[in-house]
């Protein structure tokens, strides 16, 4: 299949500047989970140009979508898109750099549709990736069911063919006290900010006794009304993360005891908030890695070494959990550029940025023509998920 993956390199040359500009439009216009109705818009639009053939609002999300490009009967390969947008701060997670990767991968295989395997090609707008848990939505709703295989590259500031992502599990607290003049008749009061400040208090002692890979944080969402009041109210939200998902569980609970002592101690009521959708962690699967890594090879990009110290999370882990799945890291940014900063969202629509988003859409066209082709190369990556 040279001649094809050659032809769709060509192809997406030809259309660089048309993927540079849907990737610079969606970060300029940058739009929070489940409200991204211009970003799936214009992917819509331009898949559907391409030839794809595309379902909007799938699951019941209405922002998801799935274009599909079918050549026969045969394997089912995903390709999926993100396009959220981070609070305060747009694209600082590249997410533009994401969906214009998947599309273009998507153009390149449209491109040499006569000369494909046959099987179906399914480009996959994903929703909510930054805390809402839009793949979790649409492996509920079957958006899934059916896929042999699923592939997406995410923004970095290297290439890394794979890198382990925790579970994640959000948590919220809400105290309730007692109102009171805090100089008059303080007394009176039953301080419900005492208690979110004595559950951190917990929680960064708890730190010193789990695992270096777990992670806890989290931050005040409401304080109190006014300095000379006592709080009657107050409340804290915190993220749990875990490499192992009975692990993710067992430390959840103990940051719940943290704030159930600290509502104890201060006689306030607690509500425990448990938010939907917890993030599953990324099961690697080095059969789909490798295919991966030799399409890069061909278009001479090379791979830095493996990170073990940059853990985050993301609801492709749990797509990882129901079908093959990688997530490759792309270099869209100088090194030591951190993701979720404003130095990264403005790297995301940089040369740099291009470069990397034509190489991914490239190396995941030609993965997808690996994977349809290749009944052993499926059967090898449909064993080593099994294991």
């Amino acid at each position: 299949m040279s001649a094809v993956k050659d032809e769709i390199a060509r192809a997406l040359d030809r259309a660089g500047d048309e993927l540079e500009q849907l990737s610079r439009k969606i970060h300029d216009h940058p739009e929070l989970g489940y409200q991204e109705v211009k970003a799936s818009g214009w992917l819509v639009e331009f898949l559907s140009a391409k030839g794809f053939k595309v379902e909007r609002g799938v699951a019941g999300v209405d922002t998801a979508f799935r274009a599909t490009l079918d050549t026969g009967d045969g394997p089912t390969v995903a390709i999926m898109c993100e396009y959220d947008a981070l609070p305060g701060i747009g694209h600082a997670c590249g997410h533009n750099v994401i969906a214009a990767a998947g599309a273009g991968a998507g153009l390149g295989l449209a491109a040499v549709r006569e000369r494909l395997p046959r099987g179906r090609i399914h480009v996959i707008g994903t929703p909510a990736e930054e805390g809402g848990g839009g793949k979790v939505k649409l492996i509920r709703g079957g958006v899934f069911q059916g896929v042999d295989a699923a592939m997406m590259v995410h923004g970095w500031d290297r290439w890394i063919a794979h890198q382990d992502l925790l579970g994640i599990v959000r948590v919220g607290f809400e105290f309730a006290g007692k109102a009171a003049h805090a100089s008059a008749d303080p007394w009176e009061g039953i301080n419900a900010l005492d208690a979110v400040i004595q559950t951190f208090n917990s929680i960064s002692m708890l730190r010193q006794q789990v695992r270096p890979e777990c992670r806890i944080h989290g931050i005040v969402t409401n304080g109190g009304a006014a300095p000379n009041i006592v709080p009657e109210f107050a409340a804290a939200t915190f993220y749990v993360r875990a490499p192992k998902i009975d692990e993710m569980w067992k430390l959840h609970a103990r940051v719940v005891a943290c704030a159930e002592g600290a509502a104890r101690a201060t006689e306030c009521v607690l509500k425990v908030i448990d938010y939907e959708n917890a993030y599953e962690p990324m099961k690697r699967n080095e059969a789909l890695l490798s295919v991966w890594r030799a399409n890069l090879t061909t278009l001479g990009v090379g791979e830095s070494p493996e990170v073990k110290d940059r853990l985050g999370s993301s609801d492709v882990g749990n797509v990882s959990q129901v079908v093959p799945t990688i997530q490759p890291l792309v270099k869209i940014a100088p090194d030591g550029t951190a993701i979720h900063s404003r130095a990264f969202e403005a790297a995301a629509v940089t040369p740099l940025a291009r470069e990397g988003l034509l190489a991914a859409a490239k190396a995941m066209a030609m993965t997808a023509v690996d994977l349809l082709g290749d009944a052993g190369l499926l059967a090898r990556v449909k064993q080593d998920f099994q294991r």
